[in-house]
């Protein structure tokens, strides 16, 4: 890899900043309407999905996805529609 491949690969991940979105823990979902929307709207295979909505449960929020803003922005909102809390860091 040359000094301008090196350049242009560091400039893209700068304007590509990783963002995640966060669950939080709420006193309204039950565990299998969380662990049914992980699965559906983030791809997370049953285990996954479970370790997150255990995570939420008992710290309070758990990152759940990653990638870049555009992206999340759309699972964030769907997540959002229906009834869970999260936000985009």
């Amino acid at each position: 890899m040359n000094t301008e491949t090196i350049e242009k690969t560091d400039s893209k991940l700068e304007k590509e900043e990783v963002k995640h979105v966060v669950l939080y823990n709420d006193d309204v979902n039950t565990f299998d309407h969380v662990i049914n929307l992980l699965i559906k709207v983030c791809n997370h295979d049953s285990i996954q999905a479970e370790q997150c909505a255990t995570l939420v449960h008992y710290k309070g929020k758990c990152s759940v996805k990653s990638g870049s803003f555009d992206e999340l922005k759309v699972i964030s909102e769907i997540l959002a529609d229906n009834g869970l809390t999260v936000e985009i860091n």
